[in-house]
């Protein structure tokens, strides 16, 4: 039983390290994992005002293959272990961080800054390139972006050049990034739903 979870664990670090793997006792299919590290920032999180958006920022990236989600803005202890206890109980080995300076995040980050704005350039203009890179930041705004996101970025894209919700884009965007293929992961945790046209089936492990 400790051989089998030392190899469940190991396969979780991989998938957090964007390396490829082919099969795992835990998993019941074939488990698609990408060659790509994404980090979701969030900017300007404030407690309280955010908390149902930034918890839902988090949520998609978290379901659409993202590794982790960094904030900055107001520190929210309580945002961090709702956070965690999905990791927890939906599985995979996604992760949340406070960083004050996200400047310095960014700066220090070994990879592309993508910052999604709807001033920005069409996302199916700069796709192809973008799915290029090994490693990228996707910086979603919650208070005003400073004007300084659109010079340290490396790519400012739109989904759509409509006003729209930085969620749905978030969605969209990491969707498109990935072709689709981040919908058929397994997450391998205590809680799975099992698919179905009428009701809510969740199969728990304990």
């Amino acid at each position: 039983m400790n051989r089998d979870r030392g190899v469940f664990e190991k396969h979780l670090h991989l998938f957090g390290q964007g390396k490829i793997f082919q099969t795992c006792p835990y998993f019941n299919r074939l488990r698609i994992v990408f060659d790509m590290e994404i980090v979701v920032l969030r900017y300007g999180h404030r407690k309280k005002r955010d908390d149902r958006a930034s918890m839902h920022v988090a949520l998609v990236a978290r379901a659409l293959g993202a590794q982790r989600i960094i904030y900055c803005g107001q520190k929210d202890s309580e945002l961090e272990e709702r956070v965690k206890k999905v990791t927890n109980e939906w599985g995979g080995n996604f992760t949340i961080e406070y960083f004050e300076d996200w400047t310095g995040f960014v700066k220090s980050f070994d990879g592309s800054f993508v910052h999604l704005t709807m001033y920005g350039n069409p996302v199916q203009n700069k796709l192809e390139e973008i799915k290029t890179q090994k490693k990228i930041i996707v910086l979603v705004g919650s208070q005003k972006v400073p004007g300084e996101a659109y010079e340290l970025a490396d790519y400012n894209i739109s989904v759509t050049n409509q006003p729209h919700s930085e969620i749905a884009a978030l969605a969209v965007f990491l969707d498109r990034l990935q072709d689709s293929k981040e919908l058929e992961l397994n997450f391998g945790g205590k809680k799975t739903i099992i698919p179905s046209s009428m009701g809510k089936k969740v199969k728990v492990c304990k």
